[in-house]
């Protein structure tokens, strides 16, 4: 299933799409893939850099010199540190979670990969995440790419998305069906 119209369609999708494009045409849809991964783990793993991306209180002119001066600290390739200084100019830093998210996506269906939203309360170890994904690759009849986020919200459980089928088994879902079910 190419979802791919709907990925390009949002503003997120086209800044991505951009990027996969001019990645693609270089050769370099794995660097840049590696770079937006490191991008990701730093938005994660650092709140000065999560606060940066997010903050409005941060200027354009400020984020672009911030980028710059991270981007060979993180190892970013020059394909992905362009799209960071385009994201700060147009005013669209905050969009860059969900380009990372589209762009994966992107990069997985051209692998010939389907990509399943993955959400749990807590992040995935890397053997959760491999035996999922061996789940996941029986259910769909081919390889599978994970989209992993966490929210807390759903304390606990997962919920899953591939393609048009979800699996909820999020513990917030199964107590509220339990509350509808105490209303009688």
């Amino acid at each position: 299933m190419d979802n791919s119209g709907g990925i390009r369609a949002s503003l997120a999708g086209r800044y991505a799409s951009a990027l996969f494009d001019l990645a693609r045409d270089q050769r370099q849809i794995e660097s840049v893939g590696k770079s937006l991964d490191a991008l990701g783990a730093a938005l994660l793993d650092s709140k000065d850099f999560s606060e940066l991306v997010t903050s409005p209180l941060v200027s354009r002119e400020e984020a672009g010199k911030a980028f710059a001066a991270l981007t060979p600290q993180l190892g970013i390739d020059p394909i992905t540190a362009n799209l960071l200084g385009v994201l700060a100019r147009n005013g669209r830093k905050g969009e860059l979670r969900n380009v990372i998210r589209a762009y994966r996506r992107l990069a997985a269906e051209h692998r010939g990969e389907t990509t399943a939203e993955v959400v749990t309360a807590r992040p995935l170890n890397d053997d959760q995440l491999g035996a999922l994904k061996q789940q996941l690759r029986t259910r769909a009849g081919r390889e599978v790419s994970i989209d992993a986020t966490v929210d807390p919200n759903i304390l606990g459980g997962i919920v899953v998305k591939l393609g048009s089928q979800q699996i909820d088994a999020s513990i917030r879902t199964k107590l509220n069906r339990l509350a509808l079910a105490m209303k009688g």
